[in-house]
């Protein structure tokens, strides 16, 4: 076995912590430069709100007592919708073939149901049968013709949130 001297070991620990790290010095050095780009985004859209009547109308006779309206709404949209106004209009009924006459009944307000108003309208959240409007009522008229036409029809009420 080959001797080392003290003099060839301490060369070769100072070779090797050199090389290792550095020599105990390093020298740092960058480039800065600037630069510009573009990106886009978008806006999502939002789905119509479904208007549901919760308040059923029954038993209309002529000139008899009105029948309050109202209801909830379906809001699909990923967050809340504003509605000012909720529209009503009778669009038919089951007996017209039979004679009965869509202006047999009348909506209450010009169809207009009530939310909070249009100056701070109802925050609908997502959901299923959220927020509320009311303020409708549906009768039906006594004419002087005969409206037995009418009698166990369904009258058909489109609504519209807006």
């Amino acid at each position: 076995m080959r001797k080392f001297s003290k003099r060839k070991i301490a060369a070769t620990i100072a070779i090797t912590a050199i090389l290792v790290g550095g020599g105990g010095a390093a020298a740092i050095a960058y480039w800065s430069a600037g630069g510009a780009g573009t990106g886009t985004a978008t806006t999502g859209t939002s789905a119509a709100v479904t208007v549901n009547q919760t308040a059923a109308a029954s038993n209309l006779t002529p000139g008899g007592t009105t029948q309050a309206l109202s209801g909830t709404f379906t809001n699909t949209n990923a967050g809340p919708v504003n509605i000012s106004t909720v529209t009503a209009t009778i669009t038919g009924n089951s007996k017209s073939a039979a004679g009965c006459l869509s202006t047999d009944y009348v909506l209450s307000n010009g169809g207009v149901a009530t939310v909070p108003s249009v100056a701070t309208p109802l925050s609908v959240p997502s959901g299923t049968n959220v927020g509320a409007w009311s303020g409708l009522t549906l009768s039906m008229t006594n004419t002087a013709a005969n409206q037995d036409a009418c009698k166990g029809a369904t009258v058909n009420i489109s609504y519209v949130a807006s």
